[in-house]
């Protein structure tokens, strides 16, 4: 009886380990994809005839979107415009999370702030009221146009919110007894053990700083000013042949829209997959907890 179940238990492992190497080769093979096609020659890439490896090796169209000088420019927006987009919207979620955890008789407005919270995260005044918005502010070619151009993340206040609710209540009435604050209990007691949700919300904001494009169009009128998205969009949309030296011409002879998007769409991922596995393992946890209960 042992024995058959050792037998079993091992099959069954071994079950595990073979649907978890085919899930992992099915997330990395479009990754890989997208790489080969990046890193292959027009003709190759246009007959279809890439799979898991290139063909006609080139660098070429990674060449013709870094070889820029804008290209470090943009960059460099786009690295600002997620450390400050993280960091403001990381510190108003947090302020406005912990006072709508509490209950209606600890915190009179809560219910009021709570429907229009979610008001606002089903409806918006559209895009030409924002715009007209944003310019009467001055934030049009300016970096905190990008930044605050999204405005809070409503879902992410409502992941933490739930989290710190699910909180044991006597934490909280413990620090109170030996005379802590709101703002010690916050930051001392209830922040170090909402590390999950937060670093879910931490990835949900880079993630969507670093890959938002619109807004750079939207509201910038100079390219300099593009973020990296909105930089390479143009690059693979709009080449102008007349301003690029013989060897640029010659570069993009091996070139097509869909060698020039591979490479575009894997130098989007690259700062991404470096930074999810750091935070990776907070992720589920956070937004289970942080979901289900209201």
């Amino acid at each position: 009886m042992v024995t058959e179940r050792s037998a079993l238990s091992r099959l069954f492992n071994g079950l595990n380990v073979v649907v978890l190497i085919l899930t992992m080769l099915l997330c990395l093979l479009p990754v890989w994809y997208t790489l080969s096609i990046s890193l292959s020659d027009k003709a190759a890439a246009a007959a279809g005839s890439v799979f898991l490896w290139p063909k006609g090796f080139t660098f070429d169209s990674y060449r013709t979107i870094v070889n820029d000088s804008q290209f470090l420019r943009s960059f460099f927006i786009s690295v600002q415009r997620v450390a400050y987009g993280s960091a403001i919207s990381f510190f108003a979620i947090l302020l406005m999370s912990y006072p709508l955890s509490k209950t209606s008789k600890e915190f009179r407005p809560r219910n009021v702030i709570m429907w229009l919270l979610i008001f606002v995260m089903l409806f918006n005044g559209g895009l030409v009221p924002w715009y007209l918005t944003m310019k009467s502010l001055g934030m049009i070619n300016s970096i905190w146009g990008l930044v605050l151009g999204g405005g809070l993340p409503v879902f992410n206040v409502i992941l933490v919110m739930n989290y710190i609710r699910n909180m044991p209540k006597e934490l909280e009435e413990s620090a109170l007894i030996d005379g802590a604050g709101p703002w010690r209990i916050l930051f001392s007691i209830l922040l170090p053990l909402a590390m999950p949700v937060l670093a879910t919300v931490l990835v949900f904001t880079i993630v969507y700083h670093w890959n938002e494009f619109f807004q750079g169009l939207v509201l910038m009128n100079k390219a300099d000013h593009y973020p990296l998205q909105s930089y390479i969009r143009q690059v693979a949309v709009v080449i102008d042949p007349t301003k690029m030296d013989e060897e640029s011409v010659k570069r993009m002879s091996n070139l097509s829209n869909q060698t020039l998007n591979a490479a575009k769409i894997f130098i989007s991922m690259l700062p991404l997959l470096v930074i999810y596995p750091f935070l990776q393992k907070y992720f589920v946890k956070g937004i289970t907890l942080g979901s289900v209960k209201g």
